[in-house]
């Protein structure tokens, strides 16, 4: 039981590190929102940020045991909570976004809006 696990996680970060080298898909990214406007928690750091009908997206998701259902925001692959509080702004050099869902520990990230800092 604990060899499976161990499989499923190593494969799972193996699909996330794919993912987030992968080119984001051709969907038109939203309008960056106010940092200040992100009421769903934290705002995250993500690596990558991806529409969720991605194929890589797709896969991860599954092997996660994760319904995306009709989830039609982009989603957030490699995220960490960052602070926009204090002088100077953030420390997020990737994609800095505003996520519904950040419970599956920051492998995946639902519902992302972007976020201007």
């Amino acid at each position: 039981m604990q060899f499976k696990l161990q499989s499923v996680l190593t494969t799972a970060i193996a699909l996330a590190a794919l993912a987030a080298a992968a080119p984001a898909s051709e969907a038109s990214t939203p309008a960056p929102v106010p940092a200040g406007n992100c009421n769903t928690g934290p705002i995250q750091c993500c690596n990558s940020v991806q529409n969720a009908s991605s194929p890589s997206v797709q896969s991860l998701a599954g092997l996660l045991g994760i319904a995306l259902g009709s989830i039609t925001a982009q989603v957030g692959l490699d995220c960490s909570p960052i602070s926009v509080i204090g002088v100077g702004g953030s420390s997020c050099s990737a994609n800095p976004v505003c996520c519904e869902d950040n419970s599956n520990g920051g492998l995946i990230s639902l519902g992302c809006l972007p976020v201007s800092l």
